[in-house]
């Protein structure tokens, strides 16, 4: 499989590049800083570029078979900013498959189904900004004909690799609390063969 992974030295993007390799999958990515790249296989192909700049994903995208995204919002627009450049992109080259990580607040609440949790009593959160950032490109996927899984984490330490959790369609599994890094990035990565949960939010927790 030909992976274009974005967000790839990112806390859950790295984890998942390590998952992809491991399992002899040809993964490209797109990065500002090709020098932060810690890892060297030969599976891997390093594009130096930015997200906010079609082309560059035009150059990136070429030969992939599906794109995985774990870009953050890390205080900007730029998760937003990029989503439409990227499924515009998508369309053009005919890839119907994204993976992406977003968050739990944007799953439906438990206590009010009607509204996601970071509009209702749920949420803990002291702002909604990341959350509606997230809400956004659910939208925009939602309504790009793709096949697009959200995975939603809760709490995100980084904490150890059990592969053991949780997953819900739609909502937080129930008393859910925390999933770490690894496993969040086990999870995605195994979408890339599971059909199970395309055109779907899915919760993931302990």
């Amino acid at each position: 499989m030909n992976i274009l992974l974005l967000g790839a030295t990112g806390r859950v993007g790295s984890h998942i590049l390590e998952f992809a390799l491991g399992e002899g999958h040809h993964v490209k990515v797109l990065v500002r800083n090709p020098e932060n790249m810690q890892t060297d296989n030969k599976n891997l192909d390093v594009t130096e570029g930015n997200v906010l700049n079609e082309m560059d994903i035009q150059n990136a995208i070429k030969g992939t078979d599906l794109v995985i995204s774990a870009l953050g919002t890390d205080g900007t627009t730029t998760l937003t900013d990029s989503m439409p450049l990227i499924i515009r992109t998508m369309k053009e080259e005919d890839i119907k498959r994204i993976i992406t990580i977003g968050t739990a607040g944007i799953l439906q609440s438990r206590t009010e189904p009607e509204i996601l949790r970071y509009q209702s009593s749920e949420s803990k959160r002291k702002t909604t900004r990341a959350a509606e950032e997230h809400h956004k490109v659910y939208e925009l996927l939602e309504d790009s004909g793709l096949d697009w899984t959200i995975v939603c984490p809760t709490y995100l330490p980084d904490g150890a690799h059990t592969g053991e959790y949780r997953v819900e369609r739609d909502y937080l599994p129930e008393e859910g609390k925390m999933i770490s890094v690894p496993d969040t990035a086990e999870f995605a990565f195994s979408q890339v063969e599971d059909d199970n949960y395309v055109k779907s939010r899915v919760g993931i927790a302990y």
